[in-house]
């Protein structure tokens, strides 16, 4: 048993490393594997504000940085490999990754959920520079500045509601000419003298030299397409997309009970497989943020270590 790990980490975000930090506080041999660079989502972002404690000006990558000393501070492994089969019955789990194949008789799946991108030219090369998909995170950033929302579900009107606490003016930017939000919240915001609408339109590029400049919108019937710029005064504008997430959770297909591609976990971050929890943006929730991911994997940890007891 002694090449058997108790706890085995699939990825490196917040809730990774937070379940990485309780782990090896509580004496248990763990194993983090991430396949790229700690941070998930939150290492993309310039700066932050919400997150109890942080530092004046802290940004993503260095909290994360702060995060990642924790978890070595308290003596867990960890490995930069991508994970290319789980199976998790049984008391001990296995884990498959492109280099090797790893033990443990507990997994915490931190994998998180990736929001869908536009697609367009630009759009990845000025994310955090402007580009966004978290109104929570970096809506303050844009206070008295316009923004767009891309999208038109309940996600997009609720977060462009939000928007106008800070924006001077927020245009919903739909591909149909009507929403599918929820009636309530479609009211909401027509009854919002702070939101315009911009209907039948898609972002086919975003603009700009290390800030967003511009982005030009196509019609949806016409063809027709036209530049937006910014105003020269602000220098820059917000584009919020919501157009979806995409859950990382292919891996567990067949294994594990899932809504939508989210895994169901109970407030212990149970899965319905005995010795397995799902932690942060992966897991069925209300809000996915840093600090609500901290908090499950720090619930997930403690739970892994009370069923490895038999408590």
């Amino acid at each position: 048993m002694e090449n058997i790990y108790d706890v085995i980490i699939l990825g490196g975000g917040p809730g990774g490393l937070s379940a990485g930090l309780y782990a090896g506080r509580s004496r248990l041999k763990t194993l983090l594997i991430e396949k790229a660079f700690d941070g998930g989502q939150i290492a993309t972002t310039a700066e932050i504000e919400n997150y109890p404690g942080q530092m004046e000006h802290d940004s993503g990558p260095s909290l994360i940085e702060r995060m990642s000393a924790q978890t070595v501070k308290f003596g867990i492994d960890k490995v930069y490999e991508t994970v290319e089969e789980v199976q998790l019955d049984g008391p001990i789990k296995t884990i498959k990754t492109s280099e090797n194949t790893y033990q443990s008789k507990t997994v915490i799946i931190a994998t998180g959920a990736n929001p869908r991108p536009i697609g367009c030219p630009g759009e990845k090369e000025l994310i955090g520079k402007g580009v966004s998909y978290c109104a929570t995170c970096d809506g303050a950033f844009f206070e008295d500045l316009e923004v767009y929302v891309i999208g038109g579900g309940d996600t997009a009107v609720e977060e462009g509601v939000y928007l106008t606490r800070f924006a001077r003016k927020v245009t919903i930017v739909h591909r149909r000419d009507e929403l599918r939000a929820a009636k309530y919240l479609q009211e909401h915001a027509f009854a919002n003298p702070k939101i315009d609408f911009m209907w039948n339109s898609v972002v086919v590029d975003v603009k700009g030299d290390e800030i967003v400049e511009g982005m030009t919108v196509e019609d949806t019937k016409t063809g027709e397409r036209r530049e937006i710029l910014a105003d020269e005064e602000d220098g820059t504008f917000g584009i919020f997309v919501f157009v979806g997430f995409v859950p990382n959770s292919g891996l567990y297909e067949g294994q594990i009970t899932m809504e939508g591609g989210y895994i169901v976990t109970d407030e212990d971050m149970k899965t319905n497989i005995d010795g397995v929890f799902a932690v942060g943006d992966i897991r069925v929730k209300t809000l996915r943020q840093v600090v609500t991911a901290a908090a499950d994997g720090a619930i997930a940890a403690t739970m892994a270590d009370k069923y490895i007891s038999g408590h």
